[in-house]
């Protein structure tokens, strides 16, 4: 591959880094609120952000995010925010990382979201646990509508994979 070649790829990862943390700031605004947060689809963006971009993810995943939660009156979530769903953009980015002509297959894909879920799940029961913040007896109260947001990025993300677009914006990722 030539130098051009090279440069052009690597400005178009940093093109499609910027648009992806975009969206998943504008699915982050799209919510339903709970008594402790809010359901939105940001998960759902930052899942294909991951099939798209590899581990690179984590980036759009981490800014989009936390600018959502800064800009939505949740400051005390940025820093949290911006940690856990840079781990699930890098996460499931790290499994569905494309090396050579290997396929990203449906049980890759599914392995990827469900683990990248997990992490956030988990990641917002344990910060809201903290006793400066809701305690532990109120943090099990997030978890229904965490798992809601779970399930529903997991059910719209895996078929918008398989969106001819989305494949061929993935080998960028080769980059």
């Amino acid at each position: 591959m030539s130098n051009h070649e090279k440069n052009r790829r690597k400005i178009k990862k940093i093109a499609y880094t910027g648009v992806l943390a975009a969206l998943i700031f504008v699915g982050t605004e799209i919510h339903v609120p709970t008594l402790i947060g809010h359901i939105n689809l940001g998960d759902l963006v930052i899942l294909i952000t991951s099939f798209i971009l590899g581990p690179f993810a984590a980036i759009p995943a981490a800014i989009g995010s936390a600018i959502a939660d800064l800009i939505s009156g949740y400051a005390q979530y940025a820093l949290p925010t911006f940690l856990i769903k840079g781990i699930m953009g890098f996460t499931a980015g790290l499994i569905m990382i494309r090396k050579g002509d290997r396929k990203i297959t449906l049980p890759l894909k599914l392995t990827a979201a469900v683990l990248a879920e997990i992490i956030m799940i988990a990641g917002y029961f344990a910060f809201e646990s903290l006793p400066f913040m809701y305690g532990v007896k109120a943090a099990i109260g997030s978890l229904i509508p965490n798992l809601i947001q779970a399930g529903c990025a997991i059910a719209g993300a895996i078929p918008l994979m398989y969106v001819k677009f989305l494949d061929r914006a993935g080998e960028i990722q080769r980059s």
